[in-house]
């Protein structure tokens, strides 16, 4: 790769997803996605093809399985980092119930948002409110950003 990518350019382009519906399981801007397939969608912007096929996962997924699959497929593709170090363009794992795997992910806006998907919603602009911070259970950046 020989454009280095930016945090900057990666809130733009998940700012560009804002308004597209929430479909499970999908990673199509303007037609519908999740929160992964927003993080997919960003990904495929910047670094190409997916570099993990990913099986069909049902909306309880981390609740049966209880298995970090996300957090593992994270730990893979991504560069984990301290949650207290996120900048804009960085990636946040939620955990939405305590003791069960993270599930839900969001892209690190300006001070005080974030950019997600979530069921009932479209991808938006969300307040990082207290709901969120006391959710967070791991941190990302994607791979190669300038800092």
């Amino acid at each position: 790769m020989d454009k280095k990518i930016s945090r900057v350019d990666i809130l733009e382009e998940a700012q560009s997803w804002i308004g597209t519906p929430y479909q499970h399981q999908a990673s199509a801007k303007g037609a519908g996605c999740d929160c992964l397939g927003l993080v997919r969608g960003i990904w495929r912007k910047f670094y190409g093809e997916e570099p993990i096929a990913l099986p069909s996962y049902t909306p309880d997924w981390a609740e049966k399985r209880k298995q970090e699959a996300l957090k593992t497929a994270a730990d893979a593709c991504l560069v984990p980092m301290d949650i207290s170090a996120v900048q804009m363009g960085d990636i946040y794992l939620f955990r939405m119930i305590s003791g069960v795997p993270a599930k839900h992910m969001a892209i690190a806006a300006e001070e005080g948002m974030i950019v997600h998907a979530y069921w009932g919603r479209s991808v938006t602009r969300s307040f990082f409110s207290p709901y969120w911070e006391r959710r967070i259970a791991f941190a990302y950046s994607f791979p190669n950003l300038e800092d």
